[in-house]
């Protein structure tokens, strides 16, 4: 079975538009800033689905199946390192994986990923973890927090588990890194 070595994925030119709405509808504003392109950051770091286009290329070795670890991928090229330069090749089609690769490679392969409508889940995900890091955002603004035992633990780690702690992770199973 063929590995992914490596992954370089750009950064999109632009997230999805998914406006911040509170239960009532009506748009959330708040004097904390919470960056829309940061909370896709950490959903996108949770997920294996992109829903705006980039490019990403990977460096895969060994012989076997491959499939691209995010979706949805539209392979662009595929090389093969040889004699110490890349060159051309097209690899065959797999019945277990997207590709299958008859040497050891390297191989890199260069895609196109995401695409498509936003589902009402992750919408549901977006708001969530905006909702929930502006909430840390108002509430700390910088301080440490108290725990029961007299220790202090910092505002990171409220931070490190908002995808767990406001109920967006749940929401993400289904698109989730396998």
């Amino acid at each position: 079975m063929a590995v992914t070595l490596k992954q370089v994925e750009a950064i999109p030119a632009s997230y999805p538009d998914v406006t911040p709405f509170d239960r009532f509808g009506y748009i959330e504003y708040s004097d904390a800033p919470t960056n829309e392109a940061q909370v896709w950051q950490r959903i996108e770091a949770y997920t294996a689905h992109r829903w705006t286009a980039r490019s990403v290329v990977w460096t895969v070795e060994g012989c076997g199946a491959w499939e691209p670890p995010l979706t949805p991928a539209t392979v662009t090229l595929v090389e093969v390192w040889e004699m110490g330069a890349w060159s051309l090749t097209t690899p065959i089609p797999s019945p277990y994986g997207s590709y299958e690769f008859a040497g050891d490679g390297p191989y890199r392969v260069t895609a196109t990923v995401g695409g498509g409508d936003v589902p009402a889940a992750v919408q549901e995900a977006f708001r969530r973890l905006h909702e929930y890091t502006r909430g840390i955002n108002d509430s700390f603004k910088n301080e440490t927090a108290m725990r029961q035992d007299g220790d202090t633990e910092m505002v990171t780690n409220w931070t490190a588990k908002a995808l767990q702690l406001s109920g967006a992770a749940d929401l993400l199973r289904p698109y989730r890194r396998a």
